[in-house]
């Protein structure tokens, strides 16, 4: 056995294999990979092998995409078949939400180049001829999709790998994970130990052992996942004698389950409410090739309507139930990427789409490894998009939730119920008290709008147009029962309520709570020095400036966004987005100078922050704070420590709006004491909470970006546009010679405002297609309602050539075309006057 390799692969399923065989791909040939007993011994085996290119995220879209071009390319370079058999996949649709589900996920398929068909209910009988088609809509077909041996697939890959140099050891127990002194890992096992600079776990049920091992909380839970295959059914084996081509991958996605020909038979596979975890506490250490009890009573309602769907199903005997684990996160999307507080220790776990997915997950976190960046953007699928408050007893509630939900409608507005809330500011009783609505972001309760006093949506509002079993639409009841936001990929019920915060916002004053922002103090003798060597912006020499900074990639990529602001001598309060805070903070640490010089201290839960917009805001604190507020006194992009009433705060004359406002940073204990003398004192000028749905509006009004949105690892900070916060001429910065290379090289993108015409009732979301003249120059990346400028508007990255201002495009917004024209940035005040009022 090998006492020393570059890195280390625990587990032998078809992630970890393809893991290992990306890193040999990347010229790694001295990798190692470790398997408890043999491979495919976990879930791999028991996996179903289905294909489907069709997600709504965008990075977990690019990796199935590349897993399916892929494993063809794999079969022709090893020589061994891995069973792919490209058939196609049949989404089915009963609903005109349904519709607009398919509608919208056109515009990811169009912006990343997987193609698509859409079927009316006459051509998905032509190509699944067993299929009733009554109560249909219609259809989207991929028709590079189908499905693949995994057992196969694996061989093949750990072929692959070896024929690259790469070494695999089955039966081999890792014991214990140790860092050393030089940072290199002691992989203890069975049969010895290994030294190694890299360690990627992709254990699959065992990943929270796994994760044991090295002091992390691993938030993965496996999920019982039972699918039914039929014995043969006498029409389909006379397709096969005819010669006919196999019938695709049906999916009735309104009643959550899949079906596909299996020897002869058919294949079922239902996603059910009520799916327990298990292996919560891992599995045993002699389990292979597990299998638990099946449960036919809990996916009977899912039979009758497949059933129903294709008779031939419920004629046919059943052959065999299966009922295996399969990885769960609490939003469904694998965890991909290094794990946070550890150096060069890496996760590739969590595949509840493992087949799908190894491919792509094996390419990237090969890339990251390697090359020290992944080549698409991963924020979706980073390990740090969770937190600490992702702990066993949430894991159970949101990893069932997620495995109830795979076929549900997943529209851009909704917020799941399980395990909230969780995490509560001290306003929280207050800010429903006034009717919020709320949402939750990395555990925390915000409020999304305010629904007015007694309002309540009636019951036939409700209906989604045909009884499915995948019906929920809304947001859950409030204590009293009523349901007050129905949940649309087209302006729906809380459209003018959002519209009236905006108003009062942008008339009178508002106060926003955005304590879920992440919080971190820098200090020590060289924190300015580091803080100026990492950020692409100056570090204001002046005490109480402001300044936004980004952390970029050394390809010259936005990796985050920072406020920066030097409360005390030599102390620096950096403030970034809330559902990034262990992303943000894990950057940061791993960033540090070896020498001491700098410290880092988490503040976000110890500070409250609220966001005092609009013309009266200055009018509101001239109440509480007895100073000068003029621009002369508080300059735009300053801040200072004031009191307020008997309570303090920093104040930070920064906000996302694009109005006459504040952020209040907070000591959290005050925040109630802070929140009564601010609506009080407000009461005059007609205050009023708002939620982040009316902050979204105002910012894309101003032409405000966004993670991983506008700011991505895809585009550099030129072609985001924000030129005014990077300065080459300051010296050495991550990205620095990327950025200097793409202004003599040109830029591939453009970022533009775009204001979208004809619109009705439904705005640009995100992941919508642009087109000039028939074909595609780009896709947006925000988009809605501008209240302030009476217009509907996205945000979009477009090639160079067409980023001038007038220049007509077309943007396919639920499958209808729209002209488009690029307007200039921040439509709404582009002299930014209201953020500079003076008073």
């Amino acid at each position: 056995m090998k006492s020393e390799a570059r890195a280390v692969v625990i587990g032998g399923g078809v992630v970890g294999v393809s893991t290992l065989y990306h890193l040999a791909k990347k010229g790694w040939s001295d990798v190692v990979l470790l398997e408890r007993k043999e491979l495919t011994s976990g879930s791999t085996w028991h996996a179903a092998g289905l294909l489907p290119l069709f997600n709504m995220s965008y990075s977990v879209g690019q990796i199935h995409k590349y897993s399916v071009r892929f494993y063809q390319e794999l079969q022709e370079e090893t020589g061994m078949n891995v069973g792919f058999t490209r058939c196609s996949n049949i989404r089915l649709a009963r609903t005109k939400d349904r519709w607009d589900e398919y509608m919208y996920y056109a515009g990811i398929a169009e912006t990343i180049g997987v193609p698509y068909r859409l079927l009316t209910p006459e051509e998905v009988k032509e190509v699944w001829p067993l299929c009733e088609t009554e109560g249909l809509l219609g259809a989207i077909q991929h028709p590079d999709d189908g499905y693949i041996q995994p057992a196969d697939l694996t061989q093949a890959l750990a072929k692959g790998a070896r024929d690259k140099g790469a070494t695999i050891y089955r039966n081999t127990a890792v014991m214990a994970l140790e860092q050393q002194g030089d940072g290199r890992w002691l992989v203890k096992t069975d049969k010895g130990d290994i030294l190694a600079e890299h360690v990627v776990s992709a254990t699959g049920n065992f990943a929270r052992k796994t994760g044991e091992m090295v002091g992390l909380d691993v938030p993965v839970i496996p999920v019982e996942h039972q699918y039914i295959v039929t014995e043969p059914h006498p029409a389909i084996v006379e397709r096969k004698k005819q010669g006919l081509p196999e019938m695709g991958v049906l999916r009735e996605s309104d009643s959550s389950w899949y079906m596909r020909e299996e020897n002869g038979g058919l294949l079922l596979g239902p996603y059910e409410a009520g799916a327990p975890c298990c292996y919560v506490d891992g599995p045993s250490d002699d389990s292979e090739y597990e299998l638990f009890q099946e449960d036919l009573d809990r996916l009977m309602p899912h039979v009758e309507t497949a059933i129903e769907r294709v008779p031939a199903f419920g004629e046919a005997g059943i052959k065999k139930i299966y009922n295996g684990a399969i990885a769960y996160t609490p939003d469904g999307s694998p965890i991909i990427g290094p794990a946070p507080g550890l150096k060069n220790f890496w996760l590739n776990e969590g595949h509840s789409f493992g087949v799908t997915a190894a491919g792509g997950a094996g390419w990237q976190i090969a890339e990251w490894i390697v090359e020290g960046e992944p080549s698409i953007d991963m924020m979706g699928v980073d390990p740090r998009r969770f937190g600490p408050y992702a702990t066993e007893g949430y894991l159970r509630e949101k990893n069932e939730e997620a495995y109830a939900n795979v076929f549900t409608m997943h529209y851009p507005d909704e917020e799941r119920a399980a395990a909230r809330p969780l995490k509560m500011t001290p306003c929280y009783g207050r800010m429903k008290e006034r009717g919020a609505v709320f949402g939750s972001v990395y555990g925390w309760e915000r409020p999304n709008w305010f629904a007015p006093e007694g309002y309540a949506l009636p019951e036939e509002e409700l209906g989604v147009g045909a009884d499915v079993i995948t019906k929920h639409n809304h947001a859950p009841p409030l204590e009293d029962g009523r349901i007050v936001e129905k949940w649309s990929f087209r302006r729906s019920n809380y459209f003018e309520h959002v519209g009236n915060e905006v108003k009062n916002v942008h008339e009178n004053v508002g106060l926003l709570d955005m304590s879920a922002f992440a919080k971190i103090e820098v200090s020590g003798p060289g924190g300015r020095a580091w803080l100026d060597s990492i950020f692409a912006n100056r570090i204001p020499k002046k005490r109480g400036r402001v300044a936004l900074c980004h952390l970029l990639t050394k390809n010259g990529g936005v990796r985050s966004e920072f406020t920066v602001y030097e409360w005390a001598p030599g102390r620096f309060y950096l403030v970034s987005a809330g559902g990034f805070e262990a992303h943000d903070h894990d950057v940061l640490a791993k960033l540090l100078p070896a020498d001491g010089s700098v410290v880092l201290r988490p503040l976000t839960e110890q500070y409250g922050v609220f966001v005092l917009a609009g013309p009266k805001s200055r009018d509101v604190l001239k109440k509480l704070a007895h100073i000068p507020l003029s621009n002369a006194d508080f300059p735009w992009l300053s801040g200072r420590k004031i009191s307020l009433g008997h309570a303090t705060a920093h104040a930070l004359r920064v906000n996302f709006v694009g109005e006459l406002g504040w952020e209040l940073h907070h000591p959290i204990a005050m925040q109630n004491a802070l929140f009564d003398m601010l609506m009080e004192a407000g009461a005059q000028f007609g205050i009023r909470p708002f939620g982040i749905r009316a902050m979204t509006a105002m910012a894309i009004e101003k032409s405000y970006r966004l993670i991983p949105r506008e700011l991505s690892i895809e585009y550099t900070a030129w072609e985001s546009g924000l030129d005014r916060f990077v300065h080459p001429d300051k010296g050495d910065f991550i990205g620095r010679e990327a950025l200097l290379r793409q202004r003599e090289d040109g830029i591939r993108w453009n970022y533009v405002t775009l204001e979208v015409h004809d619109v009705r009732d439904a705005d640009a979301r995100g992941s919508e297609a642009i087109y000039k003249d028939d074909k595609l120059v780009g896709r947006a990346t925000h988009g809605g309602y501008g209240w302030r400028v009476g217009k509907s508007l996205a945000l979009a990255m477009v090639r160079p050539e067409h980023a001038a201002e007038g220049t007509r495009l077309e943007i396919k917004i639920l499958g209808k075309m729209h002209p488009a024209t690029v307007i200039a940035e921040s439509p709404f005040d582009p002299d930014n006057e209201a953020l500079r009022a003076d008073g």
